[in-house]
């Protein structure tokens, strides 16, 4: 969960360097940040799992154990649907908007493949899946950097 906090303070940073006030929409990306942290980190503490308990390590992948499947998916759901919201309330006026629907679409079509192709016991697919979230960051920031570029993109 601290990884989620740090790794995603930017999205508070970035939104308070503009001068704008805080709002909700900015809230729902950062917790989408941090849902979709949790969900890769628990991927990625697959690979640990043995080591972990000599270590005194309390990670998510020991936490869900034989559940690690549906609580990935559940927090990578979160992080979406967060994301939608956000867009959302953010209401960029079309085309923008649609391109930025799609970009989340595409996003959570690309986590939910990680999902179903998780295997808690397989390791190696563990750190495929893992890095797989670069692509999924990618394929996001593409749509939403495209849709602001936009004449009226306005502010995503």
């Amino acid at each position: 969960a601290w990884l989620g906090f740090t790794f995603n303070w930017g999205v508070l940073l970035g939104y308070a360097a503009t001068g704008a006030r805080p709002d909700l929409a900015v809230g729902l990306l950062y917790a989408a940040g941090i849902a979709w942290t949790l969900g890769y980190d628990t991927i990625y503490a697959l690979q640990d799992r043995r080591d972990d308990p000599a270590a005194g390590i309390r990670s998510t992948a020991r936490l869900f154990a034989g559940r690690v499947g549906p609580a990935v998916g559940l927090f990578y759901a979160a992080s979406a649907a967060a994301m939608e919201l956000a867009l959302v309330l953010a209401a960029p006026p079309f085309p923008a908007m649609a391109l930025a629907q799609a970009g989340v679409i595409a996003f959570a079509l690309h986590l939910a493949w990680q999902v179903f192709s998780l295997r808690e016991a397989d390791e190696r697919r563990a750190l495929r899946l893992f890095r797989s979230n670069r692509d999924a960051g990618l394929i996001l920031f593409g749509c939403w950097f495209v849709a602001a570029l936009l004449p009226i993109g306005g502010t995503l």
